[in-house]
């Protein structure tokens, strides 16, 4: 049976077909894994013509050594919400923490850097910087209110893209349009990267009152009951819902470097915060000595009016 199958496959693959299988074979392109090996013409033209722009942007996010667990839990925060950053280990807050920070961006292949710096386990610094060239700002974090601490209602998909709003004093100045610039590459999800989720559920709300950043994340609630579902491109019923976290960033100086080089612009409105704890000091100690003064001045005036002698005084001594 075996040899009798040969000869009958011998005599249907003949020369005629083995050619017209050669031919077919040659008109169509080898497909692999990937895709098609050798594309069209048309569509070779169209790629050429089409730009080739892809962000790749990364975020490092890292924080320094002896930081408060309130602070820690702000940054985890932080790193859920973007899906495109890498956290990696602690860092020591010294002065050549720029050159560290630098070859760990390069080391894990990312563009761009959030480090969370504590001094005195009581003060948050948050350095926002573009590596290697620059630029780089350097805010004093307040009002932080983590995930955790706020317990909200609200709930949105992790890894999703979030939509950026800014306020309208974002145009004003030169520094805060550069701001604005350095946020939305940082805090913006690139399309189509493998760890994001194609949908836009909730909203990064940045806004600028007195002269501080005040950041708030919102879900995007949507009603999906039968009588109430909202019709594509319809937003009356659409409402927002505050998911967390809470920080306000007050922006100290903008380098022209990655974590340093000349200085592009200074906050003339910032105050240190060992200043304000010097301040408070000095007017705990300004009670002190009113009390002391008091005291003194009550003595002086009980010798210089003496009370008259008592009648009765020694009436019941005998």
């Amino acid at each position: 049976m075996g040899k009798k199958r040969k000869q009958r496959e011998a005599e249907t693959n003949g020369p005629a077909a083995k050619k017209e299988d050669a031919a077919a074979s040659e008109e169509r392109p080898k497909r692999t894994l990937l895709g098609w090996k050798e594309k069209p013409q048309e569509n070779a033209d169209a790629a050429a013509t089409a730009p080739s722009f892809r962000n790749k942007e990364k975020v490092l996010v890292t924080c320094s050594r002896r930081i408060n667990f309130r602070y820690r839990h702000l940054m985890l925060n932080v790193v859920s919400l973007l899906p495109h950053c890498k956290k990696d280990n602690k860092v020591e807050s010294k002065e050549i923490k720029g050159a560290t920070l630098n070859e760990l961006v390069e080391l894990r292949n990312c563009s761009s850097c959030l480090f969370f710096e504590c001094r005195k386990h009581l003060d948050l610094y948050l350095w926002m910087a573009k590596c290697p060239n620059g630029p780089s700002v350097k805010f004093l974090v307040n009002a932080v209110h983590t995930m955790e601490e706020l317990k909200l209602t609200g709930n949105h998909l992790k890894g999703s893209r979030p939509i950026l709003t800014f306020s309208a004093n974002f145009d004003k100045d030169a520094h805060w349009l550069l701001l604005k610039e350095m946020i939305i590459q940082i805090f913006g999800t690139p399309k189509g990267h493998q760890k994001s989720k194609p949908h836009h559920d909730h909203v990064f709300a940045f806004s600028i009152v007195d002269d501080h950043i005040w950041f708030r994340n919102y879900q995007i609630a949507v009603p999906h009951i039968e009588s109430d579902k909202v019709p594509r491109g319809s937003l009356e019923k659409m409402t927002l819902v505050e998911v967390g976290p809470r920080f306000c960033l007050n922006p100290i100086k903008i380098f022209g470097g990655s974590f340093g080089g000349p200085t592009l612009y200074e906050n003339p409105f910032y105050v240190s915060p060992n200043q304000i704890r010097a301040l408070q000091k000095k007017r705990k100690t300004g009670k002190y000595a009113k009390k002391v003064k008091a005291k003194t001045r009550r003595k002086m005036h009980e010798l210089s009016n003496p009370l008259e002698p008592d009648e009765f005084a020694d009436m019941w001594k005998e």
